[in-house]
């Protein structure tokens, strides 16, 4: 039984829930964001929780609830407060550039790496720090995935695109023969 999925989701004040043909759409201050619901999990809006319940007690079902669950209460946060993720950049002559909705990447490889910014993504450049932020975790999460592997952080310089507070292990490289 799933921990997550049997709790029912309190709804904050300003923000609405709907379910119609098996598509959840969540409104806030911020905005919309809708999800098709999987057809193994139900969700109901009774008042001022939110319940969501496997259909029948097939593996599929009881995995998707909890999972539906987190989806759920990951869409209510974002309609209210925004999601953010920050990245650093690392290196001597590395920059980075917003040009309208692209941006444009100058991190040692021989031409500029250009990115199109998805819609409902906002991102903020300030010198070497790099802000992506939006209401929809899961594209906040895979956009700031695409930027990191523009350029890796590498393990003996510690060059790259690396997010805020990650460790990357060092390596000694190569010892002088004497």
């Amino acid at each position: 039984m799933s921990r997550i999925g049997k709790n029912p989701i309190t709804i904050p004040a300003n923000t609405h829930i709907s379910v119609v043909e098996g598509v959840l759409t969540v409104k806030g201050p911020l905005g919309v964001i809708t999800r098709p619901v999987h057809s193994m999990v139900s969700v109901t809006v009774e008042g001022e929780a939110v319940t969501v319940a496997p259909l029948n007690s097939s593996k599929l079902a009881r995995s998707l609830w909890g999972t539906f669950a987190s989806h759920l209460k990951n869409m209510i946060a974002g309609v209210n407060k925004k999601y953010e993720k920050k990245l650093t950049l690392e290196g001597i002559g590395y920059r980075v550039e917003v040009q309208g909705r692209n941006m444009k990447f100058l991190v040692g490889f021989s031409h500029p790496v250009i990115l199109a910014i998805p819609e409902g993504i906002d991102v903020v450049v300030e010198k070497n720090q790099i802000t992506v932020s939006g209401i929809d975790k899961d594209a906040v999460g895979q956009f700031s995935a695409v930027i990191r592997a523009v350029k890796k952080p590498e393990p003996y310089k510690g060059k790259g695109i690396r997010y805020d507070g990650e460790y990357v292990r060092r390596k000694q490289g190569k010892k002088a023969s004497a």
